[in-house]
């Protein structure tokens, strides 16, 4: 077969219907990355006119004069079809040569060994191995294969499996806390709705918080704007904010206290009047809620002479491409956490995906290390509580097709990405 040029609408009917089919394998990532300077083309192989294998590639042109290439979660491909496989390699290694390319490279949207939520491998799961050592054979080099170290796309996500399950299947398999911490968020009157491409300036400042206090760097408000654009304007992106109705929950609450007292002041009557016998623990525990709940009052009419209605608290992008909703990238103002939106916004999404008839609820990203000494063991935890299993994809891989210059282009690359993370921790 013979690698072809694939129009944008060929790739596209191709690349969303596939099993391997994601946001960064798509015409709108294009739009988003060709914003930074990328260019792309569509390349594919077909037999007759059927399209039996195709990838979008990216390249920029690095410090040493010549081109990077970068197929994000590419190939689409059956990986397990070995003679195509081999094929379709070489003519893409072809390809970056000559067009003044020193490698390529790709990070397969393929899960590497099945794992249950405890991240231990499942007993007679989906194993492809088998893919990986063929990568190897091929003459792709493994990038980032120690554990800890960060690949360019998340290579370890957490996700609840979707498929053929109700929105009641799915909470049976939350942990008890979790499902009382969205209990107790719908009665503290936080909601969740979807923002519009006006409100993106919102979730920038959330982001803008965040990344201070996790030393990351975020992205412009611009950046946002356009990827919210590009993914059609609320179609394949969506923006969705954790509020907490202050005006709302504080007549609630008031409404609660009439009715305690009114209730308490009843029983006591009843005392009084010889109809009911003395019940010191019972007013005790009535006398302790109205104080819980006056005390709640002052709390909300504090925030409401700060903000007044309506607070927002976080906010999440999410990806709707393929089989799956991806829960992208979020926000909350540390000031705020003990109303934990996070619950909220991605229990709304998860009913969201199940009534949509979703496959999958991604989490996203996780740390490969899973053990309560790594930094972004909270956020495990956190995901695993409503239910869903580990994945680990089988990695990032390069294909070197100018070793001289590829060894260049490591060292600079190294430098310059020291430098980004000095920079995220003074936040400069």
């Amino acid at each position: 077969m013979k690698l072809v040029t694939l129009t944008s609408e060929e790739f596209e009917n191709f690349a969303s219907n596939h099993e391997q089919s994601t946001f960064l394998q798509s015409i709108s990532w294009t739009k988003v990355k060709g914003e930074n300077g990328w260019e792309h083309t569509f390349l594919g192989f077909k037999d007759d006119s059927e399209i039996v294998a195709a990838t979008m590639i990216l390249s920029k042109q690095t410090p040493v004069k010549k081109k990077m290439f970068y197929a994000p979660r590419g190939f689409l491909i059956d990986y397990h079809n070995n003679g195509l496989l081999k094929e379709f390699t070489s003519a893409v290694a072809k390809y970056v040569k000559d067009n003044n390319g020193i490698f390529f490279k790709i990070d397969p949207y393929l899960m590497y060994h099945q794992r249950n939520r405890d991240g231990n491998i499942v007993e007679g799961g989906k194993d492809n191995s088998d893919v990986v050592n063929e990568l190897k054979k091929l003459g792709f080099k493994e990038k980032c294969a120690r554990p800890g170290v960060q690949t360019l796309q998340s290579k370890w996500m957490y996700r609840i499996n979707l498929k053929d399950r109700t929105l009641d299947d799915v909470m049976k398999d939350m942990t008890s806390k979790t499902r009382q911490m969205i209990r107790k968020n719908e009665k503290n009157g936080v909601v969740v709705r979807e923002g519009s491409y006006e409100e993106l300036d919102k979730f920038e400042k959330i982001m803008n918080h965040t990344s201070k206090r996790r030393e990351f760097l975020n992205r412009p408000l611009k950046y946002y704007q356009n990827m919210y654009k590009a993914f059609g304007n609320g179609k394949d992106l969506k923006l969705y904010l954790a509020e907490l109705q202050i005006e709302k929950t504080l007549n609630t609450l008031k409404d609660e206290v009439s009715k305690l007292e009114e209730d308490y002041n009843k029983v006591l009557s009843n005392i009084e009047n010889g109809k009911a016998k003395m019940n010191e623990t019972k007013l005790k525990l009535k006398q302790d809620e109205i104080e819980r709940t006056k005390k709640r009052i002052v709390e909300f009419e504090e925030l409401y002479q700060k903000h007044g209605s309506i607070l927002t608290l976080g906010a999440i992008l999410y990806f709707i491409r393929g089989r799956e909703v991806i829960s992208f990238i979020g926000g909350a103002y540390e000031e705020y956490l003990e109303f934990q939106p996070f619950y909220s916004l991605n229990y709304e999404m998860i009913k969201y995906a199940v009534d949509n008839k979703y496959d999958y609820y991604n989490f996203y990203g996780i740390s490969s290390d899973l053990s309560p000494k790594d930094p972004m063991y909270g956020i495990y935890i956190f995901k695993k509580g409503f239910g869903g299993e580990v994945v680990e994809l089988i990695g990032e891989y390069d294909y070197i097709v100018s070793p001289m210059y590829y060894l260049l282009y490591d060292v600079s690359y190294k430098v310059v990405h020291k430098l980004k993370k000095i920079k995220a921790k003074l936040h400069i």
